[in-house]
């Protein structure tokens, strides 16, 4: 008896139909630079600027890591996709540029496109709400790599920045303050720790009256974009340094950015953290350190700036919740 493809687990049709149910979707995204539509080998895009004198492209790939265990285990796959785009646009913001276009890679064992198109439709909200185009993608059906039930996804962004407008942190100097600003929860990392912490302790459709929330619902919380607030700073050359809270908490990311004689003091008691970390600590038995090395602790995003600008500064992104949490020194 002869093998099929489907049979061996790989099914062309499901893939095709799939394309067919987010093309529109895909396209709502779409401005008059790009010049293509989702189905060629590659996606163009319009490399013409002619309001910047000399435009910098900037690119940057990123995963959602383990926040895809909740989403299986809730069933809800209508976020994650926008957290990936959010964090891509956070990621090349810190370099003063703003988002252009966004390629996504989808991959499970087996394909259900119902699902698919749900992690498409974030990706699809996100992009409209940092007007970035979403111009391609691949969805992968590997059987012998992913569990049924499960997947997993990345973005790759480019954005542009005016290379006289880049942020690298080479202007911070001591004296400067900085501004953080408040996450929506544990964003896109320490999921790991944070499963293990709580998973064996609580199911995840336990609502918690100092959560407001379910676990499962304050964990999904979607990764905030600080695009549209922060983007005017950088125009206005307001800022010094900007350091997106991800992966190695404040204080490693941060030092990213900073030149290599000055370090920075923080005052950890200056803002106010979500619940959710104070339930995962407890939970877990975990120390200080971990828990600032894991986790961003309710600041997103650090804005770095002279302290004569720090309150035009903390004007303009007056809806994240600012607070100066620190300052930069020798």
């Amino acid at each position: 008896m002869a093998i099929t493809y489907k049979a061996s687990g790989v099914d062309i049709d499901a893939g095709e139909s799939m394309v067919k149910q987010i093309l529109p979707l895909v396209r709502s995204t779409h401005s008059e630079k790009v010049l293509s539509d989702i189905g060629l080998f590659g996606g163009f895009y319009d490399g013409t600027f002619p309001e910047m004198k000399h435009p910098v492209l900037v690119g940057s790939t990123d995963g959602v890591g383990t926040k895809l265990k909740i989403a299986f285990m809730m069933n809800k796959h209508d976020t994650v996709g926008s957290c990936l785009v959010n964090h891509c646009v956070n990621d090349i913001l810190c370099c003063g540029a703003k988002p252009l276009f966004f390629l996504d890679y989808f991959a499970s064992g087996h394909l259900d496109t119902k699902v698919a198109v749900e992690v498409v439709k974030g990706f699809v909200a996100a992009c409209k709400a940092n007007n970035c185009a979403l111009i391609g993608g691949e969805t992968a059906e590997m059987p012998s790599i992913y569990k049924d039930g499960e997947y997993d996804i990345s973005g790759t962004i480019v954005g542009v920045v005016e290379e006289d407008k880049i942020i690298n942190g080479k202007r911070i100097q001591v004296g400067d303050v900085m501004i953080g600003l408040a996450s929506s929860g544990l964003h896109t990392n320490g999921y790991s720790l944070a499963r293990a912490a709580l998973i064996p302790k609580y199911e995840l459709d336990v609502y918690m009256e100092s959560l407001g929330a379910t676990i499962g619902e304050a964990l999904l919380a979607v990764h905030r974009s600080y695009l549209n607030e922060v983007a005017p700073l950088v125009e206005a050359e307001l800022l010094t340094g900007i350091s997106h809270i991800t992966g190695g908490g404040l204080v490693g990311n941060t030092s990213r950015i900073l030149p290599k004689d000055l370090t920075m003091q923080i005052d950890w008691n200056n803002w106010q953290r979500p619940p959710i970390f104070d339930l995962i600590q407890k939970s877990g038995s975990i120390e200080d350190e971990e828990m600032r090395r894991a986790f961003n602790l309710g600041i997103g995003m650090v804005l770095i700036t002279r302290i004569e600008n720090a309150e035009k500064v903390m004007e303009a992104v007056k809806i994240h919740n600012p607070k100066i949490i620190g300052v930069i020194t020798k």
